[in-house]
């Protein structure tokens, strides 16, 4: 039977990035998420229920989330659960906690100015291996794309024609 394990979340921060550093020099971040979903009561009224996610970043990815992400920022996460479990201390009883260890983390825009206000790019995007090594995608050697003076609304991005292609399609349905 095939498994697979595959998260992508889109929310904000709810604390500054926190980074520690493994014995070997790995740098480890911890983030915390709010990923909201609209919900109707049925008459009418809507309103946002929040799940909060605890986030694991490795290498690259964690120096950078620490640097150029703080509280309330945007963020897109695409990685896996994992199971914590140890014993608490107090205790002595087997604690547990379902977390997502990131290998995507894309930066969303801030919303604060744009590319008027150094607001900053918001186009970093960085796929971990979750060894603790960091690979781009796309290759190239820069961290973030400059900002653009015009374009999509926030948490979108623009796509240049020569992107698509047209194809016949092989689907047989």
């Amino acid at each position: 039977m095939a498994n697979l394990n595959k998260v992508m979340l889109l929310g904000n921060l709810t604390r500054d990035p926190e980074v520690r550093y493994t014995p070997k020099g790995t740098a480890v971040g911890d983030l915390g998420l709010a990923v909201n979903r609209r919900v109707s009561d049925g008459n009418g009224n809507w309103s946002d229920e929040v799940t909060f996610v605890d986030v694991t970043v490795w290498g690259t990815n964690a120096e950078n989330a620490q640097k150029y992400l703080t509280k309330g920022r945007g963020v897109f996460i695409e990685g896996r659960l994992q199971m914590d479990t140890w014993e608490d201390k107090a205790s002595g009883q087997k604690r547990s906690k379902l977390k997502v260890v990131a290998e995507v983390l894309q930066f969303l825009p801030d919303g604060k100015g744009g590319a008027q206000g150094g607001g900053g790019g918001g186009n970093y995007q960085q796929r971990s291996s979750g060894d603790g090594e960091s690979h781009r995608p796309s290759g190239g050697e820069g961290q973030s794309a400059p900002p653009r003076s015009s374009g999509p609304p926030q948490g979108a991005s623009a796509a240049d024609a020569g992107d698509f292609r047209e194809e016949e399609d092989d689907i047989p349905f």
